[in-house]
């Protein structure tokens, strides 16, 4: 017993300790013992729904003072969320509108439901999986909404 915990602990990178736990779980509960326990402390204030709301502001809108792009402490003011929480959310989803020179608002009504399902493979990806990234521009039309400053060369 001991040595396939060593086994499922080298093979996902965690303490010996760990695979134990989760073998005697599987063990006793089967699949649903494997699902992540309820946790200790404040439980979410921030639905899905919400998260959803203010991550389409975010990305749909600028701030309402004139500024170029949001700012944690200005989407927490507008949204009435805590600083540290719009941080650990900007954190956990890689939004970084403050880093953008031209930061582009995506059009796409689904853009959430990809957003979720991108980072869920980033995540938890499947074993041998491949995750492939595909731009619907062509070269010149990726130019010229990114870079306007450059010229358009012939040929």
């Amino acid at each position: 017993m001991e040595k396939k915990s060593q086994c499922i602990a080298l093979a996902r990178s965690a303490l010996i300790r760990s695979a134990r736990k989760w073998r005697l779980r599987f063990l006793e509960q089967r699949v649903n013992g494997l699902y992540d326990e309820v946790r200790p402390g404040k439980p979410r204030t921030i639905d899905d729904k919400r998260l959803a709301q203010r991550i389409q502001k975010t990305l749909h809108t600028k701030p309402a003072d004139g500024s170029m792009h949001w700012r944690v402490r200005t989407i927490a003011a507008e949204t009435v969320i805590s600083p540290t929480s719009v941080h650990r959310y900007f954190k956990l989803l890689g939004l970084q509108p403050h880093r953008s020179e031209s930061f582009k608002l995506s059009t796409d009504q689904f853009f959430i439901e990809k957003l979720r399902d991108v980072v869920g493979l980033y995540l938890s990806s499947p074993e041998n999986a491949l995750v492939l990234c595909v731009d619907e521009k062509r070269r010149c039309q990726a130019l010229e909404r990114t870079q306007s400053i450059l010229p358009m060369s012939f040929g």
